[in-house]
């Protein structure tokens, strides 16, 4: 099964000689699932031919707002109503997950509580999940039809299902420690909340469910579905 990672921006280089780019992460976070993978600088408006020319579509996170505008954004959105329409499985992490929200009409706005950052609990059902966070922006209002189930205290969204379609997650299940050390020694000053940089590093050793979320992704590219 052949995997378009739709790549929405990239790291400086200085992160990514450490952590490789999301491509690199979503690889590491899906290896031994027997996907191959294929990756497009979307946010660069290299775009795939068609949504046909993969079996899934996985959309990474961003520097960048979904409402901002930018050329490559309402693009992709009509990418990810098309590959909802003719069924081809779609993830979204973080912008990507907003990005799908927006696009099938939902509601994404910078949070009025802040950020998240660093290792976060979340309620998948009863199951509570560690899973690395660094958002401010959130979805407000999911699309119609769209069913949470993800949340906590300060995500009310954090996962949304939409049905056999697409699969969203608003945390990073491909960042590891190292990752949010990284963002957090190189980008404290967009988070202006110095508690929040100085609990991430507190529990960068605190396991992480990355690896349950990997599979829950894989389970859903690999679903039986009919357009």
């Amino acid at each position: 099964m052949k995997i378009g990672i739709l790549m929405c921006g990239a790291f400086p280089q200085n992160l990514q000689e450490v952590t490789g780019n999301y491509d690199a992460m979503f690889q590491t976070l899906l290896n031994g699932q027997d996907f191959t993978f294929e990756a497009f600088n979307v946010f660069e408006n290299q775009f795939p031919s068609s949504v046909e020319d993969c079996d899934g579509w996985l959309i990474s996170g961003s520097r960048h707002g979904v409402y901002e505008d930018h050329d490559w954004i309402a693009p992709l959105e009509d990418f990810v109503r098309e590959a909802v329409t003719v069924a081809r499985p779609i993830v979204g992490i973080c912008f990507g997950h907003q990005l799908i929200a927006q696009a099938l009409g939902g509601k994404v706005e910078k949070f009025e509580r802040g950020w998240a950052v660093g290792r976060k609990l979340y309620d998948f059902g009863g199951v509570e999940l560690p899973l690395n966070a660094w958002h401010q922006d959130q979805v407000i209002e999911p699309p119609e039809g769209a069913m949470t189930i993800a949340s906590n205290d300060f995500c009310k969204h954090a996962a949304i299902i939409y049905g056999d379609r697409a699969f969203t997650v608003q945390a990073h299940p491909e960042f590891g420690s190292e990752m949010i050390e990284g963002l957090a020694l190189t980008r404290s000053e967009i988070v202006d909340d110095p508690e929040q940089i100085t609990e991430a590093i507190l529990n960068l050793d605190e396991p992480l469910a990355n690896e349950v979320l990997g599979d829950q992704i894989a389970d859903f590219f690999r679903l039986n579905r009919k357009s």
